[in-house]
C-alpha cells in the first residue's frame, strides 16, 4: 500500500512538473548569456596586445558600414540601432564616423554575430572584427 502512495506522489510531482515547463518563455534582450556568440565575446583580445580584452558586449556596437577616408584608411560608419539600456553602454549615434586604427582590425577570431562589430570605449577604437567566419 506504501508503493502505491509513494508512485502516486511521484506521479503527481511529474505532471506538476511537465505543466510548469509547458509555461516558459524565453527571451533575448541582446545580451546573448552563455551562448556561443557571448563566449566569443568573453574571448577577444586585441590585436595589437593579445593580453587584454577588447572589452565586452557592453562596448560592441554594429558598424555595418564602411568607407575609405582620403588616406585610405577604414571608416566604421555605426549602424547600431539597438536600445543602449539592457546592454548598458553608452549610446553612439547611427551614422556615426569612426577612423579605425590598422593595429586594432582582428583577423584571427572570425565573427558569428552577422555584423561587423567595432568596439569602443572612452572614445577609442579597441578591437574591429570584421563580419564572417567563425
Amino acid at each position: 500500500m506504501r508503493f502505491v502512495w509513494w508512485l502516486l506522489f511521484v506521479s503527481s510531482i511529474w505532471v506538476v512538473w511537465f505543466f510548469l515547463a509547458i509555461n516558459v518563455h524565453a527571451r533575448d534582450l541582446g545580451q546573448w548569456d552563455d551562448s556561443y556568440i557571448s563566449q566569443w565575446f568573453r574571448t577577444l583580445m586585441m590585436p595589437d596586445n593579445p593580453t587584454v580584452p577588447c572589452c565586452g558586449e557592453s562596448d560592441a556596437y554594429w558598424a555595418d558600414e564602411v568607407e575609405t577616408g582620403p588616406n585610405g584608411e577604414l571608416i566604421a560608419v555605426i549602424t547600431d540601432d539597438r536600445d543602449d539600456a539592457p546592454l548598458k553602454r553608452p549610446h553612439v549615434a547611427v551614422g556615426t564616423k569612426i577612423v579605425v586604427p590598422p593595429n586594432k582590425i582582428k583577423w584571427n577570431k572570425g565573427n558569428p554575430t552577422g555584423h561587423i562589430v567595432i568596439f569602443l570605449s572612452y572614445g577609442s577604437v579597441w578591437c574591429y572584427v570584421q563580419n564572417g567566419g567563425v
